[in-house]
């Protein structure tokens, strides 16, 4: 059986609520979080897309990349994983969100070289909880069949419970701290106090 085409989507279609501005347009060395996402997972992967939902598609920032719209309203994450499956069913896809600015080119490269496509899927176990972090993983075409199935039977859409039940070969992360997202401006000055500038 080949192995399934790898593919990239970069998430960034939250709202930033409790941010308060767009995250994806957050700079980091002088490079929005977005286009600095986009250029790490480019080199892993036959092609790459950038999840969005409709309504920011002609946003100046997002607009200069492929864009990927959502199809399910108010679906977070899962809305992102369920475009990219029906676009490429037969593809796995590297994910990542747009708001790890500390993400690097050896952690996805860790991840991809550990890559097993006879399981669901393969992710970093969260340093937080120790359960799958989904949010740096690779679903395999079977893993996002299943988040599909859920979406049409109304079962949970939650991308960690879909790893957690499936069959995810897990990680560890070398560096704990590239799998740090931001979620309101004191993470982001967290990190910033780790040496980055916005």
């Amino acid at each position: 059986m080949a192995t399934a085409p790898l593919n990239g989507l970069v998430l960034a279609g939250g709202r930033s609520l409790r941010f308060g501005r767009d995250k994806a347009a957050v700079e980091v060395d002088g490079n929005p979080l977005l286009a600095r996402t986009v250029a790490l997972l480019t080199p892993f992967v036959q092609i790459l897309r950038v999840s969005v939902r409709p309504e920011q598609r002609t946003e100046p920032l997002r607009a200069g990349f492929e864009l990927l719209p959502d199809s399910l309203d108010n679906g977070g994450p899962a809305a992102g994983l369920l475009a990219a499956h029906d676009f490429a069913p037969d593809a796995a896809w590297l994910v990542t969100a747009c708001d790890l600015p500390l993400l690097d080119a050896d952690t996805l490269g860790r991840l991809v070289a550990a890559r097993d496509e006879k399981r669901d899927a393969t992710a970093y176990s969260s340093p937080v909880d120790g359960k799958p972090e989904p949010l740096c993983a690779i679903y395999e075409p079977a893993a996002l069949a299943r988040l599909a199935a859920r979406a049409g039977t109304g079962g949970s859409l939650s991308p960690r419970d879909l790893l957690a039940a499936g069959d995810t070969a897990l990680l560890q992360a070398e560096r704990a701290e590239a799998l740090a997202n931001v979620n309101e401006p004191g993470d982001l000055e967290r990190l910033q106090n780790r040496g980055l500038s916005e």
